[in-house]
């Protein structure tokens, strides 16, 4: 099965949650993550070092995977405002 790409991002998230966010991805056995770099021209204090991140799904039929990234992506969402899907 192919994999799904899916890239997101939040612009003020700091990298410490994006780092715990991609650690909790990669703990579903179908899921790849890679954190992505920032493309700021310039630097700002309050935007996150961090790009987004970019998420390869291998879709399994009847698996909780899906379920699962729902799950940690709302998680995060719900504490630090809604993913943008870039």
């Amino acid at each position: 099965m192919s994999k799904i790409p899916q890239t997101i991002a939040w612009a003020k998230m700091p990298l410490f949650v994006y780092r715990e966010v991609a650690a909790h991805l990669g703990q579903v056995s179908a899921v790849e993550v890679e954190l992505l770099m920032q493309t700021a021209n310039s630097f700002e204090y309050e935007l996150s070092q961090v790009g987004g991140l970019h998420i390869r799904r291998t879709p399994t039929p009847g698996s909780e995977d899906e379920s699962r990234v729902l799950g940690i992506l709302n998680y995060y969402g719900d504490r630090f405002g809604p993913w943008q899907v870039l």
